[in-house]
């Protein structure tokens, strides 16, 4: 029943994050938002509402390895998983933006979120503000740089939702929030009792089935458009949903629900793995080919990746 929990959980949110942008897209659009604005906040916050329910669900219940690995897991998945195979697929250009402001901003927060939980083995609600606070300057400053760069409007945002009705729109809403949370209630029961089951901690199946269910639509969305060899897909966008997993998910949770670190494993090993595997982008942006990510660099990312999962199980 546990691996069933899971699919369906993992179905809904899917189901459900869909139905929660489109609605969100449509509304804002009623509001007169810029394409350029949605795309770069309400689309960012709508897209990270899986992992937040998640998130929030787990610390709720009590079960705050899944709050942090959930958010730890999906950053690593994106990096090592999806830009891993996404690259297999299709080698993607570097934009110099990625590490002028995107990578630096996501070391930082992947810092923050270090020694916040290093000082006192947990999430406070004060430190909770603090990354949503960060979170609001880092797309201050995105919208203040894509005004300038009209290159970078959101090619994601579907201008057909301008005429979008009212009561779609609720219908939309309604859908996408009753998906999620049921997806969320079942991911979080299927999760705990697979643990159970394998005789594994609750930390290792949040930070490796877990995330990949939650980066799933990540995933998907990459692998389509390198396989249409689509220019639009760029680091950034990784970069961005991972700058969002930790300054927005697990910032709104902890003011929500304080997490407490259970598992020493998440400061020893998993947080290290995610500031590492972010961190050697650098290196491979420049060397040996420069502003490139190919296939032999996607087959690196991939093999870290199946590295972590491993020792995961195997720790």
């Amino acid at each position: 029943m546990s691996i069933l929990f899971i699919f369906l959980g993992f179905v809904l949110l899917v189901v459900g994050g869909e139905f929660l942008v489109r609605s969100s897209v449509a509304i804002s659009f009623r509001l007169n938002l810029s394409r350029m604005v949605i795309g770069l906040t309400v689309v960012s916050f709508a897209t990270s509402a899986p992992e937040l329910l998640v998130s929030l669900q787990a610390a709720l219940e009590g079960f705050s390895d899944i709050s942090l690995g959930n958010v730890i897991g999906s950053n690593i998945a994106n990096i090592g998983l999806v830009l891993g195979l996404t690259a297999l697929v299709s080698p993607l250009l570097i934009d110099r933006d990625f590490y002028r402001f995107n990578w630096p901003v996501m070391m930082i927060f992947s810092f923050v979120l270090y020694f916040f939980l290093l000082s006192e083995r947990i999430l406070s609600r004060m430190e909770g503000f603090i990354l949503l606070g960060g979170i609001v300057l880092y797309l201050v400053l995105l919208i203040r740089r894509a005004r300038r760069k009209p290159e970078l409007q959101a090619d994601e945002v579907d201008p057909n939702l301008q005429t979008t009705s009212v009561f779609k729109m609720l219908i939309w809403l309604f859908i996408g929030g009753v998906a999620l949370y049921g997806g969320s209630e079942l991911l979080v029961t299927g999760a705990v009792e697979l643990a159970t089951t394998l005789g594994v901690s609750e930390r290792v199946i949040s930070v490796t089935m877990i995330a990949i269910g939650t980066s799933v639509p990540e995933l998907a969305a990459s692998l389509i458009a390198a396989l249409k060899q689509e220019k639009a897909i760029s680091l950034g966008n990784l970069i961005g949903s991972n700058i969002f997993n930790i300054a927005s998910v697990l910032g709104i949770t902890a003011i929500i629900q304080p997490i407490v670190v259970k598992s020493e494993e998440m400061l020893t090993s998993d947080i290290f793995w995610m500031m590492g595997i972010s961190f050697i982008l650098i290196p491979l942006a420049f060397l040996p080919r420069k502003f490139t990510m190919g296939r032999l660099k996607g087959l690196l990312l991939f093999i870290g990746y199946v590295v972590f999962v491993g020792l995961a199980f195997l720790g």
